[in-house]
């Protein structure tokens, strides 16, 4: 016969027994939920982001992401012991409100500098964890730490490193697109040394940092290092034009995803650790891909001064006339067309052209004339710029067509229209070895039949170089605003 167990018959010590076991017991299947949740959003981090790399399936491919972030933060706050509830509530629902505010009025010019400052507040997050890991190790005896102080103070400070100088790096480039300071490169006498001199010292913080462990001088060289990894974003962005900034852009998205991923590693959790090292890796290839189309190495972007007076001074500089042309002549030059490249740049964005682009393209279809766009991977102010415009104006898909495929064609093209593009269509990349731009890849628009530039002035672009292509004898120039040009232009086959 079976024993009866009786729980209220059990001494104290075999009681506190049992509750420890249930405890462990629970404790171990919450862990393995919670990592298997990980898991998943992991998954559905990966798939997402494969989605994202076609126009096509992008928006299905970010709700993925999102719904993998969701299950991710949901889990999150269902494992570990959080402080206020409260105090989370009023986070989300400020931070949405920015959010929404801010979607809603930002124009699609200012996309560039919106991404920019969604970079530097990625970077300003893993800061700030990394700064309060840093405050509960402080008070943390050594037998309750889970990993090797070493290690916990290396991540703390990569986090912080990195994080400081995503920060600062992105405000700079958002302040240089948006105008606010100048966004040419600032260079100055013995700027290399400078930034050389701070790297090192920086690398030395951290090894003192390391080194101190938890002893008093640790907190100084902890803030001494947040400090000079601040500065160093400054100085980093400073000598960089705004020709340039869809790369710093990219670099930016990587260092965000990065210090992200040390954050991850500092408070020993998995999906950021993942999720961080996805958006680390996403935007380096990005970022070679963009040095990639200006034939230019990373280093060179970032230490060259390229776009500052002094890198520019006189070169680019074309001898010549512009030959104007205007909408009823333009008219009849389209009209007659079998074929029309549209070239987009940042012009077209500046002047929100790209709804009446569209109409123009279908008034053209209608008349039996090919349309296509043709994408500069670096034209813009950002990664994929003219995609996202183009998109939102509800250009098919299978219209837009990369740098390469144009190229192959652009000889048998009738007219390319070339609205607000600069740099990614100069000749001089390929005909002029004295251009600082000589060597970058560009859309062949000289070799079409005819070129029709939509340009406001006879001025430079944004990088300060003056364009080859504006003085051919096949290009005829239609001064005025993109989109009050275009909608004359419209109105003009409208009425015929």
């Amino acid at each position: 016969m079976n024993p009866t167990f009786d729980p209220d018959s059990w001494s104290p010590e075999a009681t506190a027994t049992m509750e420890t076991i249930s405890t462990a017991s629970q404790g171990s299947a919450l862990l393995t939920t919670v990592n298997l949740a990980y898991i998943i959003a992991a998954i559905l981090f990966i798939f997402g982001l494969k989605l994202l790399s076609s126009a096509r399936t992008a928006p299905r491919g970010n709700m993925i992401s999102a719904a993998g972030m969701l299950l991710a933060v949901t889990v999150t706050l269902l494992d570990q012991q959080i402080l206020s509830y409260t105090a989370l509530a009023i986070g989300v629902v400020l931070g949405a409100a920015i959010g929404a505010v801010a979607a809603y009025k930002v124009r699609m010019t200012g996309m560039p500098e919106m991404v920019a400052l969604f970079n530097g507040f990625g970077g300003m997050a893993s800061l700030l964890v990394g700064w309060s890991e840093w405050h509960f190790l402080a008070g943390l005896p050594a037998l309750a730490m889970t990993q090797p102080l070493a290690f916990s103070q290396s991540v703390i400070a990569l986090a912080v490193l990195i994080g400081g100088i995503t920060f600062t790096g992105s405000l700079m480039a958002f302040l240089k697109l948006s105008g606010r300071i100048t966004g040419r490169a600032v260079v100055f006498r013995g700027q290399k040394l400078l930034n050389l001199a701070v790297a090192a010292v920086i690398l030395g913080a951290i090894v003192a940092y390391v080194l101190t462990g938890q002893s008093g001088a640790a907190y100084p060289v902890f803030i001494g290092l947040l400090i000079l990894a601040l500065t160093l974003g400054v100085l980093g962005v400073l000598p960089i034009g705004g020709g340039d900034m869809p790369v710093v852009i990219a670099l930016l998205n990587s260092l965000s995803g990065l210090a992200a991923a040390a954050a991850g590693f500092a408070i020993s959790n998995t999906v950021l650790i993942v999720a961080g090292c996805l958006v680390g890796a996403s935007g380096l290839i990005l970022t070679v891909i963009m040095c990639k189309a200006m034939n230019r190495s990373l280093g060179n972007v970032l230490f060259s001064g390229f776009g500052s007076t002094a890198s520019s001074g006189t070169k680019g500089a074309v001898q010549g006339e512009m030959k104007p042309i205007g909408c009823q002549d333009l008219y009849y030059v389209l009209e007659a067309a079998n074929r029309v490249v549209f070239i987009p740049g940042y012009g077209m964005a500046v002047a929100q052209a790209q709804h009446l682009v569209r109409e123009l393209g279908e008034i053209l279809e209608h008349n039996c004339t090919e349309v296509c766009y043709a994408i500069h991977p670096v034209a813009g102010r950002m990664p994929g710029h003219m995609n996202v415009l183009l998109a939102e104006a509800d250009v098919p898909y299978e219209q837009l067509m990369e740098m390469e495929p144009i190229n192959a064609a652009m000889e048998q093209t009738d007219v390319a229209v070339v609205i607000g593009a600069n740099d990614v269509v100069n000749p001089a990349a390929s005909d002029d070895p004295t251009s600082p731009i000589y060597g970058m890849p560009i859309i062949n628009a000289h070799q079409a039949k005819t070129v029709i530039c939509l340009k406001r002035g006879q001025g430079a672009g944004f990088s300060g170089l003056q364009n080859e292509l504006f003085f051919r004898e096949n290009t005829r120039m239609y001064y005025g605003d993109a989109k009050s040009s275009i909608q004359n232009l419209v109105s003009e086959f409208k009425e015929s």
